[in-house]
């Protein structure tokens, strides 16, 4: 006995198992994924969950600049847009370049409330598009495997713990999609050529600390 395909859509659609697609919900024409040229055309966004032994979660939202490997990361308990806003201000101080477009997942914390406060043009990954968030995808993978596995699971312990892998990483740590270069190296070779934007004061870059004098 064969059925057509046809048929069989009829006999779901006829039983209320088809979900149809809302005529109140506007269609949104896929934005186009820029190339990355030069530091902040493509930034890719993500969160990490990391579920507790008691049933709880950490959320280390996760952000990377696609050609110079540049990234950032921050954990917090919420995931929800505003905490997406915070990380996105987070990033955006410490990133010695200007975001062009930003780009992340479907999830609900880049909803229309994270995008239209961001005022920063906003793509979402395509369906079935892997590839689309490959760079953010590896760097999260990296990130758990050289720090978030190796340290105690709370926001205290957690925090600092990124920000000395985030100086390793972007500092000393040596990148195969780059060349062999730091993403650092790779930014200031930029800068050579078209001055950026700078703010973030880097181990190698920042003065020695003055000794403290001893408390008796």
């Amino acid at each position: 006995m064969q059925v057509s395909l046809s048929s069989v859509k009829r006999t779901l659609d006829r039983t209320g198992l088809i979900n149809k697609r809302s005529p109140w919900k506007r269609y949104h024409a896929p934005m186009e994924r820029p190339q990355a040229l030069r530091p902040g055309d493509l930034v890719q966004m993500d969160t990490i969950h990391l579920l507790l032994l008691d049933g709880t979660r950490i959320y280390v939202f996760t952000a990377i600049d696609v050609y110079s490997r540049f990234a950032w990361a921050w954990a917090t308990t919420r995931v929800t847009a505003k905490a997406g806003l915070i990380f996105l201000r987070k990033f955006k101080r410490a990133a010695p370049f200007s975001i062009g477009m930003l780009q992340t997942d479907r999830g609900p914390e880049f909803s229309t409330f994270f995008t239209e406060r961001a005022k920063i043009e906003h793509r979402h990954s395509r369906v079935r598009k892997p590839n689309d968030n490959a760079h953010i995808e590896r760097f999260n993978r990296t990130l758990q495997e050289e720090c978030l596995d190796r340290v105690v699971k709370d926001i205290p312990t957690i925090n600092p713990a990124l920000r000395e892998y985030l100086k390793h990483y972007n500092t000393t740590r040596l990148h195969l999609g780059i060349n062999l270069q730091t993403p650092l190296q790779l930014l200031k070779r930029v800068q050579a050529i078209e001055p950026l934007r700078s703010r973030q004061r880097w181990p190698s870059d920042s003065p020695k600390p003055e000794p403290m004098a001893r408390s008796l």
